[in-house]
């Protein structure tokens, strides 16, 4: 038996969120269609059913575009927070360096005098 590592079982998780997520949405979707078509009483049978089909299916594909604009921004937001994050971290060192040979400047400075 394979043990699995915490950040697989975190992954897991997270993709099993995802699925019951979008699962739900897709419901949602359904439950609108029906709401809508439940309005067009002078359809037929045929007709409500293509209608609800149809509505349902592009209130899924409104939904996947605005998870996927969703993504991209976060992808967009997390490059750029890693990219602050990198900067801030080099400016940190640059610092400590920095003040790392004023000491020393300062202690040969004392020492010799």
């Amino acid at each position: 038996m394979s043990m699995s590592r915490p950040g697989d079982i975190a992954m897991g998780i997270s993709q099993l969120e995802g699925y019951l997520l979008l699962q739900a949405e897709r419901e949602r979707a359904c439950d609108r269609a029906r709401r809508f078509v439940g309005r067009l009483d002078w359809l037929t049978i045929a007709q409500r059913e293509e209608v609800e089909r149809l509505y349902a299916q592009d209130q899924w594909d409104l939904t996947e575009q605005n998870l996927r604009k969703v993504a991209r921004r976060g992808e967009e937001l997390k490059a750029e927070y890693q990219r602050i994050y990198r900067q801030l971290r080099l400016r940190l060192l640059v610092a400590v360096l920095l003040g790392g040979v004023v000491v020393t400047i300062v202690a040969t400075t004392f020492a010799a005098g």
